[in-house]
């Protein structure tokens, strides 16, 4: 192992959503005095050069897909020949792991588990992801988790004697507070301003949320909607939007690098999702302050949200219940009220971070295979 240990971040693509963040976060917050940090790209092959900085060397293999990338992905392992690979992504780990034998034998591998996975193989029924999980996971170093809830699924599924650990997303409180506060804004009308962030896919719950705000548009007339992001859905989500009369008020902005810059003049954050382990727009919203309205989409976002200052919890995971908790909060906010999430110390950068660098320490020192 060298004076630095080398890092090697892999990832299908940087800029899109909060693993992606995640792991930018961490790549560009490693200290350069202890270590040598690389990122590889699978899928990119542009990256948004302001979000790593240069220390920080990137590589690009430009697959068309995760799987086809196999062979870019051995060729850069031996070329760089790190001591330690995080991959970030659950498919992306899948392959990693697959790949394993053909890369150097004191390369350790750490994988980042970005979603839960027993309700998506239930739903399935696919035996062979589950087969997947069990054969290819029990070839990492270790296993990263980002909440109880989820740490406690991984260990039922591979065994008391996987190395499990639950490490906080990290969240850059200044950096977004710093863009948020410098905008001058992009909301157009009077309000009230509900803010939505996230994929358009059906886990996320937007079409329960264009529900939910055609109920608060009875009552608040003047309030406008504006979601942030791209997916599969978006088509049949608009549809849904004119098919219930908010076409005028409910704006689909696309992928936004810097959500923050919507923050500024936004009224609350609002999460709908049927189910998301740990959505990081919550922690990206509560570093501006902002006022927050979630579904109850997991056990950590019940506990991180239950009863706190600046947060409205619905009931259930419906368009109903969502309504009633939207407009329980617009009906007591006062106009750009904020509030200090305190919840969110330890998710601040440099206290996540330091989980990180202390698991990066301990998995150096011990076995690579």
């Amino acid at each position: 192992m060298s004076p630095r240990p080398t890092i090697l971040f892999l990832m299908p693509h940087l800029g899109g959503g909060g693993a992606e963040r995640v792991i930018a976060h961490l790549a560009r917050s490693l200290p350069c005095d202890r270590f040598v940090v690389h990122v590889g790209l699978v899928t990119q092959k542009a990256y948004p050069t302001e979000i790593l900085p240069p220390g920080v060397l990137l590589h690009e293999i430009g697959a068309s897909r995760v799987l086809f990338g196999a062979i870019g992905i051995v060729r850069m392992v031996r070329q760089l020949r790190p001591d330690l690979i995080i991959s970030g992504m659950f498919h992306l780990n899948f392959l990693v792991l697959m790949l394993r034998p053909l890369f150097p034998r004191n390369t350790r591998v750490l994988v980042r588990q970005n979603g839960m996975f027993p309700a998506r193989v239930g739903q399935s029924g696919s035996r062979l992801t589950l087969r997947l999980y069990r054969t290819t996971y029990s070839r990492a170093n270790g296993v990263i988790c980002q909440t109880r809830e989820m740490a406690t699924e991984m260990m039922s599924l591979l065994g008391s004697k996987a190395k499990v650990h639950k490490l906080r997303n990290p969240v850059d409180v200044n950096g977004i507070r710093q863009v948020s506060e410098g905008s001058p804004g992009k909301w157009a009308g009077c309000g009230p301003h509900v803010l939505a962030v996230g994929r358009l896919s059906a886990e996320k719950g937007f079409d329960l949320l264009l529900d939910a705000f055609a109920v608060v548009r009875t009552q608040f007339p003047s309030a406008e909607l504006v979601i942030l992001g791209q997916g599969a859905e978006e088509h049949a989500l608009r549809i849904r939007s004119t098919s219930l009369g908010l076409r005028s008020c409910v704006l689909f902005a696309g992928y936004a690098a810097e959500p923050a810059l919507w923050f500024a003049g936004a009224s609350l954050l609002v999460v709908a999702s049927r189910q998301d382990a740990f959505p990081n727009v919550l922690l990206e919203g509560a570093a501006a302050s902002l006022p927050i309205v979630s579904t109850p989409c997991s056990t950590a976002v019940i506990e991180l949200l239950q009863s706190r200052p600046g947060t409205w919890l619905a009931r259930d995971v419906s368009s109903g219940a969502l309504a009633k908790s939207l407009l329980t909060a617009l009906a007591k906010l006062q106009p750009g009220e904020r509030f200090r999430h305190s919840w969110l110390e330890p998710y601040e950068l440099g206290n996540a971070v330091a989980e990180y660098i202390a698991l990066i320490d301990e998995t150096l020192a011990g076995p690579a295979r």
